[in-house]
């Protein structure tokens, strides 16, 4: 079996509401779709973060992969290891889109889903976490945000069934406690997380550490910048810390470790470069005693089916994982359904989804139209 060509489209798809970090505030997603096809007929999908940057970068490595056989990879990812030194985080997405179009082929080929292919289930669902942000109370006045945003947080919590929330904080550590405390007194029972982007400096998440540590967080993720930082706020404050911006590659994890930096490193298929890389991920996790969750960046339908396989196939991810998609107003396949918090890897061959091409091409027109949402 070889790959005889490789079609890339970049689409935006709108969320149901605007989503606010510490850095912006973005109202849809924009995102790269790869679709492989084999000399007997099979295709493959693959989706990846980001727009026309990574497209470009795709399909000048799609190129290269016509003629070779999909179940290549670990050829394929050795031709290619410089790619994310020089394109960083573009060139670890660009790999990992056509790395999970070979998987779906694969599986395709072999009548087996991805989670079989990556050694069965341990577990049969996969909660996800319910998140949080600032626009989700667009008129509330400062001194009444907390409140707000507690109620808007349980009704959230109440519609779905989500065992877990996550605050997206900002640069206003001390409006960001105030939230954390609303919340947990809205909600004792769930997980309860934030995420300052590392917007936080290293005295102030001190500072802000310290008073959360009475309300029992599940981890603190990135509250400020650098692994070294990150080992300071960990050497003073009890609450486990999370990362997904100052441990984002292999060459990140041996000092993070000697420095003792954090507890929880957040993977994600497609700012790891691929499948492969993010159970390898696990698999170092695993053997340092770390905790590991799974980050997401927006993920469609496609990607998601490829997260939740991985999550399905990986004891270490026990934890309710990062995902917007639940937050998405539509979709290119068939919309995967969340019920009771929890969203299931789809069973049959690959990723087991179908997408539907006249959405995918509806989608492909409006960033035609509009460009790229993100970079």
């Amino acid at each position: 079996m070889k790959i005889t060509d490789v079609d890339v489209q970049v689409v935006n798809l709108p969320l149901v509401n605007p989503f606010t970090s510490s850095f912006e505030t973005k109202t849809g997603e924009t995102r790269t779709v790869v679709r492989i096809r084999t000399d007997d007929g099979i295709e493959g999908w693959g989706e990846t973060m980001w727009g026309r940057p990574v497209a470009a970068l795709v399909e000048q490595l799609g190129e290269e992969l016509v003629g070779t056989s999909p179940f290549a990879l670990e050829a394929f990812h050795r031709r290619h290891h410089m790619v994310p030194f020089f394109h960083g985080y573009l060139g670890y997405a660009a790999l990992a889109a056509l790395d999970v179009a070979c998987w779906d082929a694969i599986g395709k080929a072999s009548g087996q889903s991805l989670v079989d292919l990556l050694g069965g289930p341990v577990r049969a669902e996969v909660p996800i976490t319910a998140l949080i942000t600032r626009a989700d109370a667009p008129a509330s006045r400062p001194a009444d945000l907390p409140a707000a945003l507690a109620d808007h947080a349980a009704a959230v919590v109440a519609e779905g069934g989500f065992r877990a929330v996550k605050l997206k904080g900002t640069t206003d550590v001390a409006g960001d406690v105030a939230i954390l405390r609303a919340l947990r007194e809205a909600l004792p029972g769930v997980h309860l997380r934030v995420d300052p982007n590392a917007a936080w400096s290293v005295p102030d998440s001190v500072r802000a550490g310290i008073a959360l540590e009475e309300l029992d967080l599940e981890y603190l993720e990135d509250p400020c910048t650098g692994i070294e930082g990150m080992s300071q706020v960990r050497a003073k404050v009890r609450i486990p810390l999370c990362t997904n911006m100052c441990v984002v590659r292999f060459e990140d994890f041996a000092p993070a470790v000697r420095l003792g930096a954090v507890d929880v490193i957040h993977g994600d298929v497609y700012k790891w470069g691929g499948i492969g890389p993010t159970k390898a991920l696990a698999a170092h996790c695993e053997t340092f005693g770390l905790g590991m969750n799974l980050h997401s960046g927006g993920e469609l339908g496609i990607a998601t089916a490829a997260h939740l396989a991985v999550v399905t196939s990986t004891p270490v991810l026990s934890r309710a994982i990062d995902s917007m998609y639940y937050l998405h107003a539509d979709d290119i396949i068939e919309p995967l359904p969340l019920n009771d918090g929890c969203l299931r890897a789809p069973s049959g061959p690959g990723l087991g989804v179908r997408v539907d091409e006249e959405k995918l091409r509806h989608y492909a027109a409006v960033n035609e139209r509009e460009g790229d949402l993100t970079r």
